[in-house]
């Protein structure tokens, strides 16, 4: 999807900090509070985050904005300090003005906003979803050796940062990519200098590890969605079971990964994004407008094809020959916008096809 597909605006918040915010696709408004590190233009060329922003994309009318300090906000600010995630937050939804209840999701640091936000306003929140999600920072958590980890990456950070060799910024991107392959790493070691300055990277960590919304977990009344990746090397599982058992019904979906950003190509990125539509009810929907286009013929072809038929298979089901599912794939990738069959799968799943 192209950034043209968004639409890029600024407000001031309350403290006269200018801060840059976009909407895209269609659907029930989500919100996502700002996570580090973004830039509402670079993240549609990633290969980290566009799948990410065009998932949400095809399914909501989705708001994004760039934190304070980083992306197309303001770059200078005095105050970077976690008291200001929920302010700003708040501005951007008064701004954004939603057409009611809302889905808020929050990823990493962002998911600290986002509770608050979700128990301040639950008339305001249809659901909540947080991902690879904390609570309480590095700082807040009492143990002295991830307090002197985290001291050590902001001072790595100050060092570093800025430097053409990619050495420092690769300790901080590698944690979030473990899985990551050598482009994906390469284009996060690239935004880090893109959206943030190193003096600003490094208070922006020590405001992470200094946050803490953990009184406000068992204030929350909105229907939650928990899910984090079993072996996520940024944020340990077990902050999000806290969360998970903090939140009264919250339920909990654990993912098998590595990667604090989910990359498009692994199962769980499909697990995630399977539990969000369910959660939401966006299954639920009028299917993507796409599939009005295929025939009854087409629409049993397609059918079977999600249930892994090859094309003898299907022809024998279906008392056609091979060459006659072969020309029906053609019409139907056409329609669809795709050119493979894995494609018309992803598709299909995505969108919540159930046949003829």
């Amino acid at each position: 999807m192209p950034a043209a597909s968004q639409t890029i605006r600024y407000l001031n918040t309350r403290d006269g900090v200018r801060l840059a915010w976009a909407a895209s696709g269609s659907g029930p408004t989500l919100v996502k509070a700002a996570n580090w590190i973004t830039h509402l233009e670079y993240d549609w060329q990633s290969p980290v985050w566009r799948h990410w922003v065009t998932f949400l994309s095809e399914h909501f009318t989705t708001l994004r904005y760039d934190e304070r300090g980083c992306g197309l906000s303001q770059r200078e600010v005095a105050d970077v300090s976690s008291a200001t995630w929920l302010p700003d937050l708040e501005d951007i939804v008064a701004a954004a003005q939603p057409d009611g209840p809302f889905v808020l999701l929050g990823i990493s640091q962002g998911a600290c906003a986002a509770i608050e936000y979700a128990a301040r306003h639950p008339d305001r929140v249809s659901h909540l979803v947080l991902y690879g999600a904390y609570a309480r920072g590095w700082a807040a958590r009492g143990d002295p050796d991830q307090v002197r980890e985290g001291n050590a990456r902001v001072e790595f950070t100050e060092l570093g940062w800025g430097r053409p060799n990619p050495l420092y910024r690769r300790l901080f991107t590698y944690r979030f990519l473990p899985m990551g392959s050598e482009e994906q790493l390469r284009w996060m070691d690239e935004l880090c200098t893109r959206t943030v300055s190193p003096a600003m990277a490094a208070r922006l960590m020590r405001s992470r590890g200094q946050a803490n919304v953990m009184a406000y977990l068992d204030q929350v009344r909105v229907p939650t969605l928990v899910l984090h990746a079993d072996q996520d090397h940024a944020v340990p599982a077990s902050e999000g079971q806290k969360i998970a058992a903090g939140i009264p019904h919250a339920q909990y979906v654990p993912l098998s990964s590595h990667n604090h950003i989910l990359l498009e190509d692994e199962p769980a990125w499909n697990a995630f994004k399977d539990a969000v539509l369910d959660f939401t009810g966006v299954r639920t929907r009028a299917q993507d407008a796409r599939f009005d286009a295929l025939t009854e013929r087409e629409r049993a072809i397609l059918e079977r094809i999600c249930a892994g038929l090859g094309n003898a298979e299907i022809g024998k089901a279906l008392f056609i020959s091979e060459k006659t599912v072969r020309n029906h794939l053609t019409r139907i990738f056409e329609k669809l916008g795709v050119s493979n069959r894995a494609q018309a799968i992803v598709v299909a799943r995505d969108s919540g096809f159930r046949g003829g």
